[in-house]
Order: C-alpha cells, then structure tokens, then sequence
C-alpha cells in the first residue's frame, strides 16, 4: 500500500492556566492510565462486587441497564486510547486520491483528525453537526469516504483525548470497551432508536416479502417519535403514523418479564430519546395497561434507586437521558453527561447483592456528523448504472431504502441511485459495565443495536423476530465481551469525581471555540495493549487467475459469525468498494477484469480487526509464466499459522516472505520445484497471534495480516500505533 500517514504526537502547547488548575485540584492526577481523578464511592462498589456466579452463564444475570447518549462517534472519543482500532490503525482504506483515509476534504483544502484541545478553547461544547440520512449517505460516499467534512463541517474531525473527557477514558479502563460496535443506520437519532427498541427501522414484514421499504413504512429521519404535548394531560401528539410491529417491551411483556423505562416523558426531546414512541402499542397503550405503566409514565432516578435498594428493579431497564444530560455535542457535553452516567451507576450498585447479577449496557445512538475511520460492514451499494456492487450469501431483501424521487439524498450525492443501504453506519462507543466485564478488556467483534436485542433473546429465551437475517448473520449477540465463570479478583484504575461539571462547564464558556488547524495535524494514539477478548472469526480470501483478463477471489468463512469483506481496487479507487457478506460455514467468489488495465491488478480486502488480504499481480503474464505458484493459509488452535505453496507450472520457481511486523526473524525462501508443494509455519505466541506477511513470487505480491483466533483470549494489535 506503501501510502501510511505516519505522525506524531503534537507539541504540547501552552495550557490554558485555569482549566489546568481546575482539573489538578478536583479531580487529582492519578497517572496516564488511570485517568484524572478520586475514587468516587460508587465506582468503588462497582468494581469491588465479585458477580454472582451460579450457574456460570448468562443465567447468572439478573438485571440489565440500558443507557443510550447521543451523538458521538468512536474515533472522536477514542480514537486516541491505546489498544483500540483508533488513529494508530496501520491499514486505513485509501481514498480515490490513493491517499488513507484520514485526508478528508471540505470542499477547498484537506482536513485530518485534530485535538479539540479543552485546555485552549471551548472543546466541550463543541457545536453540532449535520446527521440526517442525505448527509450521512453523502460523508459515508458509499465506502469511498473522501468528503466527510464537506457535508459534516470541520469540526467531524475534531476529537478528544484522555485529559478532555477523563470520565470516559477511565470508564473504559475499568471495564470493557467494544471497538467494533456501530450504529444500525447510516443515519440520525430516531432511525437508530427505533432499531435500538424493536429491532428494525424498516417493516419487517415487508423486508420478508422481498420488497425494500420507502418513508411510508420506514424511518429515515426524525419523524415518528417527535411528539407534542405532555403527560399524562392531554397526552402527546405524534407528527407520523405508528409502525405496527413488536418493541422489545411488546416482546417482554408477551413473556411475562419485568421491564422499564426511566425516565421523564415531558423531557425526553420531545419524544426523541424514545424509539417505542413511534409504535401503535405505545401510542394506544391505555392508563393502567403495563405498556403505560412502565413505559409512558415519570420513573426518575431516585426510583431506580428505590427499586434497587427495595430489590424490585426489574429484569430489563432503560434509561432515557434528558437533553442537557444526553452529551449532544451544542446541548450536553461530556462532562455533564459523564455526571449523569455517574447517577446511574450510583443506583445501580447502591445493593451489592443487586450489583452482583446486574449488567449495564451503555452506548449512544449515532455518531452525529463526527468522523469514523473504519468502514461499516454493510450489505452491498449498487453503482449508479444499477448493479450491485457484491455479493452476499444471505438474501438482502429489506435492507435498502428506496428512495425513488431522491428526496432525503443530497443532490450532490451521485455516486449511487436513489436505493441506498440502511447500514450499518459508523461506529459508536459502547461500554459493558457489569460484574463479568471488569478490567480494561477491548472486544473487537461487530455489534450493533441489535446487539442488545439479541442479547436479551440468550438471556431470558425470548424471540425479536424484526432482527432481519442479514444482521443476525454479521451482528454478535454482546457475550462474548463477558467471563461468567470467572471470579477472580482484579486491580483496577480508578473513575473520576463528575460533581464539578457546572464549573467546567463555566470555564469552557470562557474560552475561545475551537478552530481546525490551517496546518494539517498529525495522528495520535497512545501506546500499548490491552487484554482482548476471543472472537469468534476466521476468514480467508484466496487470488487465482484462470484467465489472462480476469482475477478471482474466494471469500471463505469457517468461523462461528458472519463477516463483510471490503474490496478496494487501488488501481480504480474512484469506483464503489465491493462488499461481500459472507455468512459462517460460507464462500463466495467473485472476479475483476483486467484487460482494461493490460492485466494488472492491485487488489486490497479488509475485514474485522485488522483483518487484511492484499494481492498484487499481472494476469497476463501469470498465465504466460511457466511458474504459476498458489498460496493458502491454514489456521491451527495452537497459535500457528500455514503457509502453503504449490506450484501448477512446468518450472521451479523462488517463493520469499518477509514479516512486515511483530517479528524480526526472516525472510524465509521457498525453493520450488516443477509441480511441487511445500509450506513453512510460524509460532504466533510472542506476538498474541497477531500476524503481518508480504509473499512475493515474480511480479506476484500476496500480503496477509491480522490475528489468528483459537478461542483464547488475547491482547490488542502490539502495532497500533508503533508508525506514529
């Protein structure tokens, strides 16, 4: 790829006195991986609770918490914290401009990802940006990317680092963060809410009919949750017609187990905050019904605290934050809505005995017009002459949105027509706090909010028949981010004091807003793992050439979860990426033509952490060459991998291979006889099975990287961020 945009951490810059000030006197200096600050009480309790273990299963789990903010995107929170895919991936995507990624423009100059640095402007209270589905559709390009702050502004490439949102880098040190948890529509706030309490934005019913839903009977925008009036006098008034489908609620309810919603239904944005709203269940849910009661009504958090002291908290809660409490970058902030987070986990861990069996799932619901880097594992674009571009081994009926007089495209946005992918979009922060989920961990497997849904479904034996099967193929169901047989105590970095966000709030309003570099700014990621959860992938993509005007590859999936592989042509980036979803136990193939191109080809394949393939060839004289060698890897449980040789031609041949990373042995020759077979393998133990190999054969390049899972438990990439 040759083109990696390597930086350095910036300069430190003369720190404003008074936000400098402020954060050493309240909130303490405990060292770069603890954070800032004192151990509150609460967080206290949360770590030192053993989970009650019984069965040591999810059945062990009693109570779960939902909390979903607002608006923040995982490369602008944690794009900067070690051990998560952040700006130290070492295989970003290429523009059309073959540039990576990261050289976003807005139209006249490129943008990078900058420091929205809170010590010398107002960072926090950074404004807004656009997140509709024309918009969203537009920065997402297709796969392309390119343009992300020509239809989000500037500011999408602002983002914080450790000492701007101390709360939040310290909750993920404390328990799990999922780094491949996106956002179910490539979207605003009411699409991915309703998904996020029923399952689906789009009628499924149609979806399994074969037909793609329009605004009619879908949700691209803000629109069927939006209501006026109060409760429980006149009641709301709803702007949309009801969807007629199951909520979660609807679900639990029909399977006798306890539910709730937290919160105050004159203060929830106007209904926003409130997928179910758009539901005829909940619209003509009567006074005294359970639907009314659990989820139309004033529950606060001194309830929540109640049920949990009283032991009457039931077995699934959601909690709905209010505007100022959501962290909308122009309403909240972070520190307010660390505060507000802080509330919660007091309640929660208020009863050591209720703690014990409780999991607290924390997310947001979109990522606002802020940056993602990596590209969403979505169904298959269509290209503007109306073919798709990849393959899928699962029917993809339902998961477009067809949007036949382009109204919520933007009219800039051409690259495709007007039946456009719902998602998945860009990645979002997710957080499993509970008992099991202690210690720093990453998870790298794909969720999305879904996810939830279909974690409930393991736990209590319930069926969310509105999860389409394309996400339930690509989509993990969240265990795998928890040990339930696990009771061993750890040492854990402590949470800060959240008290004093009106003061910083205050002394943000002083400072100046922020600004993007003129200069572009250089990427920065600390340095270091941490501990990493098995996943459940293993993939391989093989290159062959049967003809001197085409090459083909194979996508093949022996793991335990779907996946999607993104295709990059490098000598035609200015076209659509293909996407191949390729469920378990699956394969497909599909072919490029290279007459066009006098047989070369260049061909890069990107998947789940870190999952890389690239192949680099000429398939004219490949198949002119009496020394035609094809390369395969083999995965063993032991930690090794296979490289095997074999040659089909009429002549013997020299087979390099050098690691690219994580080693310092080699390069390793394979010498090849006329029709032969040969293969060499490598012990990935030094390294966590974390792997990176260049092959080269002639004018043949096959490069392979990423980790070899075995269903052991590992760390992050040892290379992130080792460029920068």
């Amino acid at each position: 790829m040759g083109d990696e945009f390597v930086g350095k951490k910036p300069n430190n810059v003369a720190q404003n006195p008074g936000r400098r000030e402020f954060l050493q006197k309240t909130l303490g200096g405990l060292g770069a991986v603890a954070g800032l600050g004192a151990l509150p009480p609460v967080i206290a309790r949360a770590l030192a609770t053993h989970p009650r273990v019984v069965h040591g299963s999810i059945d062990d789990v009693k109570h779960i918490v939902i909390l979903m903010q607002e608006n923040r995107s995982f490369d602008h929170y944690f794009g900067t914290l070690r051990g998560v895919r952040g700006f130290g991936d070492r295989f970003p995507i290429p523009l059309a401009s073959g540039q990576p990624v990261w050289f976003e423009s807005d139209g006249t100059s490129i943008i990078t990802p900058y420091h929205l640095d809170s010590t010398t402007s107002c960072a926090l209270l950074v404004p807004g940006t656009p997140h509709a589905f024309s918009d969203a559709q537009a920065a997402w390009n297709q796969g392309k990317y390119g343009e992300w702050p020509l239809y989000k502004t500037p500011y999408s490439m602002g983002h914080y680092q450790r000492e701007d949102i101390p709360f939040q880098f310290a909750l993920a040190e404390a328990f799990t963060i999922c780094d491949s948890y996106h956002c179910s529509v490539t979207g605003g706030t009411d699409p991915n809410r309703i998904m996020f309490f029923s399952g689906s934005n789009f009628d499924p019913a149609f979806g399994q009919l074969g037909f793609n839903c329009t605004e009619a009977n879908a949700e691209p925008d803000n629109s069927r949750c939006v209501v006026s009036g109060t409760m429980p006098s006149p009641g709301y008034t709803y702007t949309n017609t009801a969807f007629n489908w199951d909520t979660l609620p609807d679900v639990l309810e029909r399977a006798g187990i306890g539910w709730r919603i937290y919160q105050d239904p004159n203060d929830n944005w106007n209904g926003l905050m409130h997928g179910g709203l758009a539901f005829q269940s909940f619209r003509e849910a009567a006074p005294g019904s359970p639907i009314y009661g659990n989820g139309m009504s004033l529950w606060s958090l001194e309830d929540l605290r109640n049920d949990v002291a009283n032991g009457t908290l039931p077995a699934v809660s959601w909690v709905l934050p209010n505007p100022m409490e959501s962290e909308h970058p122009g309403t909240g902030n972070p520190d307010r809505g660390g505060d507000f987070t802080s509330q919660v986990l007091e309640a929660i861990t208020s009863n050591p005995e209720s703690w014990a069996s409780t999991v607290f799932f924390l997310t947001y619901d979109e990522n606002d017009g802020f940056f993602d880097h990596v590209p969403p594992p979505a169904v298959p674009s269509y290209n503007a002459d109306g073919t798709l571009a990849g393959k899928s081994t699962i029917p993809l009926d339902g998961e477009f949105f067809s949007d036949p007089d382009g109204a919520y495209l933007d009219p800039r946005d051409t690259i495709s027509g007007t039946v456009r992918p719902w998602g998945l979009g860009p990645r979002v922060p997710m957080y499993v706090i509970s008992p099991w989920s202690k210690g720093g961990w990453v998870n790298s497997q794909v969720f999305d909010h879904t996810s939830i849904a279909m974690f409930l479904e393991k736990r209590f034996q319930v069926t969310v028949d509105t999860i389409s099967p394309w996400h339930r193929a690509i989509c993990g169901d969240l265990t795998s981010a928890f040990d339930f047989t696990n009771t061993e105590e750890r040492s854990f970095p402590t949470l800060p004091n959240t008290g004093n966000f009106a003061t910083v709030e205050a002394q943000q309003k002083a400072l100046p807003m922020p600004l993007p570099p003129v200069a572009m700014s250089s990427l920065f990621q600390e340095s270091g793992t941490r501990a990493s959860r098995a996943l459940p992938y293993a993939l391989h993509v093989t290159g062959s050439t049967r003809t001197a005007s085409a090459v083909s590859l194979e996508f093949a999936n022996i793991g335990a979860q779907g996946a999607v592989f993104h295709v990059y042509d490098m000598l035609h980036l200015d076209r659509i990426p293909r996407r191949y979803t390729v469920e378990a136990g699956q394969l497909l193939s599909d072919d490029w033509l290279t007459n066009g191109d006098a047989g070369e080809y260049e061909l890069w394949v990107y998947s789940t952490n870190g999952f890389v393939r690239s192949f680099k060839g000429n398939t004219v004289m490949q198949m002119g060459a009496d020394f035609r060698p094809q390369l395969s890897l083999e995965y063993l449980s032991s930690g090794i991998i296979v490289l095997g040789a074999a040659t089909r031609g009429d002549s013997s041949g020299l087979i390099e291979i050098a690691a690219n990373a994580y080693r310092t042995d080699g390069p390793w020759k394979l010498e090849m006889p006329a029709r032969s077979a040969r293969s060499i393998r490598w012990n990935l133990a030094a390294s966590g099975h974390w792997y990176d190999f260049t092959a080269t054969a002639d004018n043949v390049s096959f490069r392979f990287a990423g980790r070899l899972e075995n269903g052991m438990h590992s760390m992050s990439d040892p290379a992130m961020a080792s460029g920068l």
